[in-house]
């Protein structure tokens, strides 16, 4: 194998251990928002939710939230509440500490 061709070989494969690795460390929060979402998804379409006080509601989806590892807080949850309709909006960011940078990725569910 001549050394130019070896050398690409050694890089890309580099390359690709680092995307992986990358991977490894961004994709669980993004997994875990979307079980979130889906739970915000499920209680706003509940019509027995409706009928409940609102710090109940925001308080079960920051006791799911913690359940899940994600950093979501008490005023991080806004519901706003209508005769039949249920509004839910959520805002965290989720930090990530890389070798070389910190990441923060910032979430919005909402239903």
């Amino acid at each position: 194998m001549p050394r130019a061709t070896f050398w690409r070989t050694v890089a890309g494969i580099a390359v690709l251990i680092i995307m992986a690795a990358l991977g490894v460390l961004l994709i669980p929060p993004y997994v875990e928002n979307w079980k979130l979402q889906s739970f915000i998804n499920d209680i706003a379409q509940d019509p027995d939710t409706v009928k409940k006080p609102v710090e109940v509601v925001r308080a079960n989806i920051v006791d799911r939230a913690a359940n899940l590892g994600l950093p979501v807080h008490t005023d991080d949850v806004h519901v706003t509440k209508s005769e039949d309709t249920l509004k839910i909006e959520v805002l965290y960011i989720v930090h990530i500490d890389l070798p070389i940078y910190t990441v923060d990725l910032h979430f919005r569910p909402a239903a």
